[in-house]
């Protein structure tokens, strides 16, 4: 299903349902984030085990970040 044919059912639903919709969405895109964050934990402990981290201060991580 496109994006546009999305938007066109939700517009067919009542005020109430379209309310309901978006906590739902939102809701599911909160817990998506929270897994990303968890993933990328855990993958940043395994990484400092086994010794693939270094100490940066904040400039040098900033640099690395920026263009």
């Amino acid at each position: 299903m496109r994006f546009g044919e999305i938007l066109e059912a939700a517009d067919q639903l009542s005020i109430e349902e379209q309310e309901t919709l978006v906590d739902v969405l939102h809701r599911r895109v909160v817990e998506l984030r929270r897994e990303e964050l968890a993933l990328e934990v855990e993958q940043a402990r395994h990484e400092h085990a086994a010794g693939q981290c270094r100490p940066a201060t904040a400039a040098e991580i900033v640099k690395t970040l920026l263009p």
